[in-house]
C-alpha cells in the first residue's frame, strides 16, 4: 500500500455516521467572545518584500549582525561604476553606507536600477518615492519603471535636483505611470545627465518607492494582503512574532527602540530566517496596523533569551526588564512621560490600548534545558514582577502578563500570570486534544498553531510540510478552534479561578494565532504552511483552505457559550449566544465520518420558538482530502453554502452535514420566554 493510501484512510474512520441530537441550554458562560487574531513575524520575507508596501530592496545598503553592506538588487545603467562608500560624514549614524554612482563617460545618461523584491507590481496610479543624494549635481533625475524584459517605459518623472557637493539632501517625487504593466517582471531606475555633474560621482541612500498603502498611510503597508487579514476578522494582534523578537543572539535580539523614529535614523535587524530585515516595519506601524484593524495588542517583550541559547544572567537582567517597561509607556504611557512623549512627538499623543504582554517567545525551545530553566527561575518571575508593579492596579486590573511556554511545557506558571501553548502537527492530533483544556485552571492563550503535517507524517526530524495548507488540515484546525472556543473560560476567556486570586481578574479575550508565519511570498521562503500566498503580482496572492475556515468561524462570534447534550465525534461543535444580535450561534466541523457519510443533525436551542429562521453557512472541499489553494492556477476549491433553515413546532432546525465540513448556524431577533432552565 502507498504511503498516499495510508495517509488517505487515515482522514476515513470508523465512526457511525448516525443522527446526532443536540439539545442546547439557556445558560452558560458569559466569556465576553472568542477572538480570533494573528501574528505577524519578517519569515518567508512576508515582511519586508510583504506586508511592508515598500518597493526597492536593500534601499538604505544597511548593515547587521551576519549581514555586511552589499550592493544586491542593483544594477548599473549605460556603464555606470557602483561601489559601496563609507563617508566621514554618512547619512547617519544608523545608515552610515551609501551608494557610489560615478559615470563611464562624460557625457550621456547614467545611473542605476533595482530589481525590487523578485519584480514589481506596475498600475497606473500614484507611486512615491525619495532618495537621498550628496555631491553636486545641476541638472534634472529621472525616476522611471519600466519592463524588465523588453525595456518598455510604463511612465517616469522627472526631478529637480538640489543636491550640494558636502550635504545630503532628500528629493521628494510622485510618479504615475501612464500605462499598467503586463506583469510583475519590472525595475525601478533613477538616471542623471553626466554633463550636468559637476562632482566626479554621486552618493545616494535611502532610495524609496511605495505604491499607495492600506488607508494612505506614510510608510504604509501593501494594500491587497492587509485586506485578505481583515477579511477574516481578527480581533487580536501578536506582535512582534516568534523568533524574530528572540534574535539570533543577544545582542541581535529584536529591539524596538531601533524601529521607531524617522526612517534614516533606523540600522535595521540582522533578522533570524536568512535575510537582513530594514526595520521599515518597525514598532509604530505594527501599533498602526492593529489600530487600522481594530484589533488589540498583545505585545512581545526580549526575555534574554535567544535562539543560539544566549540566556542572560540574572545580575544582568534588568536592563532588558527596564526596555520592557519603556516599550510599554511607549505604547499606552500619557504624553507627558518619558517615553509617551516620544510617541507623541511621532504623531500618536493619544495612547493605545495595551492590555496584554508576553515575556519571550518559547523560550522552553532555545538553549534547553538551560535556557527553559533560567526562565522559571529567574527571568519570568523578573519580569512579571516587575510589569506588575509598574502596571498593575488592585481595583482595576490592567496588563495580563503572559508566560511564553504553557502549563503542558512543565511551567507551573506563578500567579497571576497566564500561558501560551503551541502546537503544530497532524490533523488527528487536533481531535486527540479536543478536550485538551477542559480542566485548566491557569488561562492560556494559544499563541501559534497549524496543521503542518498529514496523519501519519509527523516529526520535524523525519516529517515534511505539506506544500500548502490542505483541506483535511485545515478541518482538523476547525476541530481544534472549536475546542478552545467551548473552553473560551479557560483559555483566557474566563476569571482565573484560584480563589483568594479571584477578584483580581476579570473577563479576558482569546488569542488564537494562526501559524508563524501568517504570510508566504512564493519566491523565497522557509515555512510552507501559511494563512496567505502571495508575490510581487497581487493576482497571485491566494486564501488558503485554512483561510475560509478561520474566516467562517471568526465571522460569527459568540459571548457567552452554552452547554448542550451528546458526545463528540464525528461532529465537533461549540454553541452559544451572540449579545450584539440577540440570536443564537452553533458552530461544527465534521471530521472523518463512517464512509465519509453525510451526518444529519437535529438542533435545539432552549428558548427559541417554533418557526424560527437561522441561515446555515457550510464550507466544503474537494474529495481529496489532499486538495489546496494553489497560488499559481487561482482556483479556489473550498466551496461555500448558504440556506435557511427554519425550525419546526418543536423548536428543532434539522440539516446535514457533509463529511470534512465546516458549518455555522446562526438565529436573530427576540428569543421567547425560558420555560425550562438547562
Amino acid at each position: 500500500m502507498t504511503v498516499m493510501k495510508q495517509l488517505l484512510l487515515g482522514l476515513l474512520a470508523t465512526t457511525t455516521a448516525a443522527a446526532v441530537s443536540i439539545r442546547v441550554g439557556s445558560q452558560g458562560n458569559a466569556t465576553g467572545g472568542f477572538h480570533y487574531g494573528l501574528l505577524h513575524e519578517d519569515i518567508d520575507n512576508s515582511g519586508d518584500g510583504g506586508l511592508y508596501a515598500e518597493l526597492i530592496r536593500n534601499r538604505a545598503f544597511q548593515s547587521s549582525q551576519g549581514y555586511p553592506s552589499s550592493l544586491s538588487g542593483w544594477h548599473p545603467i549605460n556603464g555606470a561604476k557602483l561601489s559601496l562608500n563609507n563617508l566621514d560624514e554618512p547619512l547617519s549614524k544608523a545608515l552610515s553606507t551609501s551608494m557610489n554612482v560615478a559615470p563611464a563617460s562624460p557625457k550621456g545618461q547614467v545611473g542605476f536600477s533595482n530589481d525590487g523584491y523578485w519584480g514589481m507590481d506596475v498600475k497606473v496610479q500614484k507611486y512615491r518615492g525619495s532618495f537621498w543624494v550628496r555631491g553636486d549635481y545641476r541638472g534634472v533625475f529621472t525616476a522611471s519603471l519600466q519592463s524588465n524584459i523588453t525595456g518598455e517605459r510604463f511612465g517616469a518623472t522627472q526631478v529637480k535636483s538640489r543636491s550640494r557637493a558636502n550635504k545630503w539632501v532628500e528629493h521628494e517625487f510622485v510618479l504615475t505611470p501612464s500605462k499598467s504593466a503586463p506583469s510583475s517582471n519590472n525595475t525601478f531606475a533613477i538616471t542623471f545627465e553626466a554633463a550636468n555633474l559637476k562632482s566626479a560621482s554621486l552618493d545616494f541612500n535611502l532610495i524609496s518607492l511605495f505604491p499607495p498603502t492600506f488607508k494612505g498611510r506614510k510608510n504604509g503597508l501593501r494594500i491587497d494582503l492587509v485586506e485578505a487579514l481583515e477579511q477574516f476578522h481578527p480581533t487580536l494582534f501578536r506582535l512582534p512574532g516568534g523568533n524574530m523578537l528572540e534574535g539570533r543572539t543577544n545582542t541581535s535580539y529584536w529591539d524596538w527602540k531601533d524601529s521607531i523614529g524617522p526612517l534614516k535614523d533606523r540600522p535595521g535587524f540582522s533578522g533570524v530566517w536568512g535575510y537582513p530585515q530594514t526595520h521599515g516595519l518597525g514598532l509604530l506601524e505594527y501599533l498602526e496596523f492593529a489600530e487600522d484593524l481594530n484589533m488589540e495588542l498583545i505585545l512581545g517583550v526580549y526575555a534574554g533569551l535567544s535562539l543560539n541559547g544566549d540566556i542572560t544572567p540574572k545580575d544582568q537582567l534588568q536592563q532588558f526588564i527596564d526596555d520592557a517597561l519603556d516599550e510599554i509607556e511607549f505604547i499606552r504611557g500619557p504624553p507627558d512621560s518619558k517615553w509617551g512623549a516620544v510617541r507623541a512627538q511621532l504623531g500618536h499623543p493619544k495612547p493605545w490600548e495595551l492590555k496584554y504582554v508576553e515575556v519571550g517567545n518559547e523560550d522552553w525551545l532555545a538553549g534547553a534545558p538551560a535556557g527553559w530553566n533560567s526562565y522559571k527561575d529567574y527571568r519570568f518571575p523578573m519580569f512579571l514582577e516587575a510589569i506588575n508593579k509598574a502596571w498593575f492596579q488592585p481595583t482595576n486590573p490592567d496588563i495580563q502578563v503572559i508566560a511564553s511556554g504553557s502549563t503542558y511545557d512543565g511551567h507551573d506558571i506563578p500567579s497571576p500570570g497566564a500561558g501560551d501553548y503551541h502546537l503544530y502537527g497532524e490533523p488527528d492530533a487536533w481531535v486527540r486534544d479536543f478536550s485538551k483544556f477542559d480542566n485548566v485552571k491557569t488561562p492560556h492563550i494559544i499563541g501559534e498553531m497549524a496543521s503542518t503535517f498529514p496523519n501519519g507524517g509527523t516529526g520535524w526530524g523525519s516529517g515534511v510540510l505539506r506544500p500548502f495548507p490542505w483541506w483535511g488540515g485545515s478541518i482538523g484546525e476547525a476541530v481544534a478552534l472549536i475546542s478552545y472556543e467551548r473552553n473560551a473560560d479557560r483559555v483566557f476567556g474566563a476569571l482565573f479561578v484560584c480563589n483568594k486570586m479571584l477578584d483580581r481578574f476579570v473577563p479576558f479575550n482569546i488569542l488564537t494565532s494562526l501559524q508563524a508565519p501568517i504570510l508566504r511570498n512564493m519566491n523565497r521562503w522557509q515555512w510552507s504552511i501559511t494563512m496567505l500566498q502571495f508575490a510581487a503580482d497581487p493576482a497571485i496572492t491566494t486564501r488558503s483552505t485554512s483561510w475560509y475556515v478561520w474566516e467562517l468561524l471568526a465571522a460569527h462570534p459568540i459571548t457567552e457559550t452554552l452547554p448542550a447534550s451528546t458526545d463528540f465525534k464525528p461532529l465537533y461543535y461549540v454553541t452559544g449566544k451572540n449579545e450584539k444580535t440577540q440570536g443564537h450561534v452553533f458552530k461544527a466541523a465534521v471530521y472523518n465520518s463512517t464512509d465519509g457519510a453525510d451526518v444529519p443533525v437535529s438542533l435545539t436551542f432552549d428558548g427559541v420558538a417554533a418557526g424560527t429562521t437561522a441561515e446555515l453557512t457550510v464550507i466544503t472541499g474537494p474529495k481529496d482530502p489532499y486538495g489546496v489553494n494553489d497560488p499559481f492556477t487561482g482556483v479556489n476549491i473550498v466551496q461555500t453554502t448558504k440556506t435557511t433553515v427554519k425550525s419546526d413546532q418543536d423548536g428543532i432546525f434539522s440539516f446535514k452535514l457533509p463529511n470534512l465540513s465546516v458549518a455555522v448556524l446562526g438565529t436573530k431577533g427576540k428569543r421567547k420566554a425560558i420555560r425550562q432552565q438547562w
